[in-house]
């Protein structure tokens, strides 16, 4: 069994990496953590330079025309990094373009994405909190040839520099559909929430917001699960990149921390610590390329492969974090060291699109048990 990557694919990951150790430094993590935006627009437009925004987009639409696979290998580097700012969402926007868009909506909106000028995030949950079908209650009421939507949308990342809202909701019909807006449309108030991870997630409240039909997303139940699988693949992509990187910094530290008059790495408690988060993080690399191939090749097993990957790297990482924690001691806890940034950026992606627990669940029914 072949687990290596191309040629093509070790290339991408290689750069991406010499470019993020660059242009992406724990300086830029903290900066963004203060900046109102959340995000570098002159990062963005190198990205944009180097095809990463349109990876995963045809190149008739001016993308790359690369795998959704390939987009996973890039994102876990993202992770390693902790890049701020909204380029996961934008990838979600642009799959459900893809996947399900009109010719028209194809044409109107990927070449913008593809080349940096333009920013969509998703608006999904409520104040539920879910991130499937049942925790959507917003409903569009149709007025002639435009739809209306009033509610609020919690947890909606970036919002506040997003150009498009892909707003889901229900349609009359009683069809679960995905309402296109713009960040600027009268009706719209956006809130930055205060959170963990001190990243940019948003409430928006829709007041009687318009939206002409032509800008209304309508896919089947099969494809909506796919892009939900794409969705929550790009979050364990991300974990992976994330959790790697923390055992990293943590190993390095447990050989040059000396207590006792020799370095704590020597001590049984914290090698059983850095074993167990090696494991971890391998465990999370093969599952989450399992469910990155299926997805990416659509096979029949992508729903248990994806529920099964994001259960694994949702309590994995979480694992991994807190041993990176106990090794640095009460200095991890501090915002003078760099372990502290991936322990509040791990728990954003373990819950974004289903924690552990959620993806247990949707196993066991998978399991008819």
């Amino acid at each position: 069994m072949d687990l290596g990557l191309s040629e093509e694919q070790e290339l991408l990951k290689n750069s991406a990496r010499e470019f993020l150790e660059k242009e992406c430094p724990e300086e830029h993590v903290r900066a963004m953590e203060e900046d109102e935006k959340g995000y570098s627009p002159e990062l963005w437009k190198k990205m944009a330079e180097l095809g990463w925004h349109g990876l995963m987009i045809p190149e008739e639409y001016g993308g790359a025309g690369f795998s959704f696979l390939d987009l996973c290998i890039l994102v876990e580097e993202f992770g390693r990094a902790l890049v701020p700012g909204p380029f996961i969402p934008n990838q979600v926007c642009a799959a459900e373009l893809i996947l399900a868009g009109t010719d028209e909506q194809k044409k109107k909106y990927l070449p913008n994405i593809a080349n940096g000028t333009a920013i969509h995030t998703y608006a999904i949950t409520e104040p539920s909190g879910r991130w499937d079908r049942e925790g959507v209650e917003m409903k569009a009421t149709q007025s002639g040839s435009e739809y209306v939507l009033n509610g609020t949308k919690l947890f909606v990342p970036d919002a506040h520099v997003a150009d498009y809202l892909h707003v889901v909701a229900w349609k009359p019909d009683g069809r679960l559909s995905t309402f296109i807006v713009p960040r600027t449309a009268e009706g719209i108030s956006i809130t930055v929430l205060k959170t963990i991870a001190s990243d940019k997630q948003c409430e928006v409240v829709f007041k009687d917001v318009k939206v002409p039909a032509a800008d209304v997303i309508d896919m089947d139940d099969k494809t909506a699960s796919r892009l939900r699988n794409m969705a929550t693949c790009l979050e364990c992509a991300y974990l992976v990149g994330l959790a790697q990187r923390d055992f990293e910094i943590s190993v390095n530290y447990a050989k040059e921390r000396v207590q006792f008059g020799r370095p704590i790495g020597s001590f049984q408690a914290i090698q059983h610590k850095a074993a167990d988060m090696v494991t971890d993080v391998d465990g999370m690399r093969f599952i989450m390329y399992k469910a990155a191939w299926a997805t990416s090749e659509n096979e029949d097993s992508q729903d248990m492969d994806t529920a099964m990957a994001k259960a694994w790297c949702s309590d994995a990482s979480r694992r991994v974090v807190a041993h990176g924690q106990q090794i640095h001691g009460g200095i991890g806890f501090t915002k003078d060291y760099i372990i502290q940034l991936y322990f509040r950026r791990q728990k954003r992606a373990e819950l974004f699109w289903g924690d552990g627990d959620y993806h247990r669940e949707r196993v066991a029914q998978m399991l008819e048990i």
